[in-house]
């Protein structure tokens, strides 16, 4: 199997004052820098289609409403090395229009650059999934993608 599109092609992220958030065609990622040692029990994550909220040790860092919908019941969060909390958010919408150019519906806009480039990237996923639809991808040439890693 390939690898996922974010590890061959690169993400592109948008920075935030606690870390950065990304995305995929079906997904958002957001990694949120914690103080080191933090443990799991000293985190409160609320996922909500169109909500998030996190505290650490009780502050609050992030908290509002998504810019667009997300399966509730597919959203997760994991503490890894005890410094960041990585959150990942499945869109509702899952093709190439479906770009988010912020993460929240108020705050954490990508700049217009970040937004270009991120919807670059959205297109070109949603181009190599197309071409696997149409060839077979699981044999030489068209396994991982090696025929599109170029572009």
């Amino acid at each position: 199997m390939s690898a996922p599109f974010e590890e061959r092609s690169g993400v592109v992220p948008c920075g935030t004052p606690w870390g950065q958030w990304y995305q995929t065609l079906e997904e958002v990622f957001i990694e949120v820098q914690v103080p080191p040692g933090t443990r799991a029990q000293d985190i409160q994550c609320g996922l909500q289609s169109r909500h998030v909220a996190l505290a650490v040790g009780g502050r609050e860092i992030l908290k509002g409403k998504l810019f667009d919908s997300t399966i509730a019941d597919e959203g997760t969060w994991t503490l890894e090395d005890r410094k960041m909390v990585r959150i990942v958010l499945t869109k509702t919408k899952r093709d190439a229009a479906n770009c988010w150019t912020s993460l929240l519906e108020s705050d954490y806009a990508a700049d217009p650059w970040v937004q270009d480039q991120m919807q670059r990237k959205l297109t070109l996923e949603r181009f190599q999934k197309e071409v696997c639809l149409e060839f077979d991808c699981t044999s030489p040439p068209f396994c991982h993608h090696s025929h599109l890693d170029h572009l």
